[in-house]
């Protein structure tokens, strides 16, 4: 997390510039190693083994590599890519034990609505809890169940601090942007 946020403006391009010779030098001098390992160790690690595994990985990455060492902009790691594809499979797990299709039924119906009341900055037990409530007692009106609507009547139960946090996720999205297209428009 730190090397994301101290990366970047501790690796100007000019800097970056100026260590070129040492990149091209790191590139052939590990490109060369690496080529050179698998000839050496070819007959002597198994194909199948962590070590070759491992090696393998980094052959098939290392353009990757030199581009991070390029360009002060790209992320050392893919973490915010990985957080959001672990939903996905950790759900997709949970999902198997639905029962049937009926139980699927259900089960995507409750999770959209607690992704609606996500998606809308509520205390999601609160509204949850609330609008199940309301259905088992017998309410067909289902306008004031939406969580826009049941925001308005129980202000209480928004969480700012989530509004704050997507205002803030906003602008640093803005600033990086406008940095790149300065940043652009002043290499050109």
């Amino acid at each position: 997390m730190t090397l994301k946020i101290v990366g970047p403006r501790y690796r100007p391009n000019s800097v970056w510039s100026c260590a070129k010779p040492r990149q091209d030098r790191f590139g052939m001098r590990w490109g060369g190693w690496l080529e050179a390992v698998k000839l050496r160790t070819s007959n002597v690690i198994l194909p199948k083994s962590d070590f070759a595994k491992a090696l393998q990985y980094i052959r098939n990455h290392f353009d990757e590599l030199k581009r991070y060492l390029d360009d002060a902009l790209i992320p050392i790691d893919n973490n915010e890519t990985e957080q959001l594809m672990k939903q996905v499979a950790v759900g997709r797990k949970n999902w198997l034990f639905a029962g049937s299709v009926a139980g699927g039924e259900r089960t995507a119906a409750f999770l959209t609505l607690v992704s609606s009341a996500l998606r809308n900055d509520l205390d999601i037990w609160r509204y949850v809890k609330d609008v199940l409530d309301q259905l088992l007692a017998g309410a067909t009106d289902y306008e004031p169940l939406l969580p826009w609507n049941w925001a308005v009547t129980h202000p209480d139960a928004i969480r700012e601090y989530r509004v704050e946090e997507r205002k803030n996720r906003t602008d640093r999205k803005r600033r990086k942007r406008e940095d790149r297209r300065r940043r652009r428009k002043q290499s050109q």
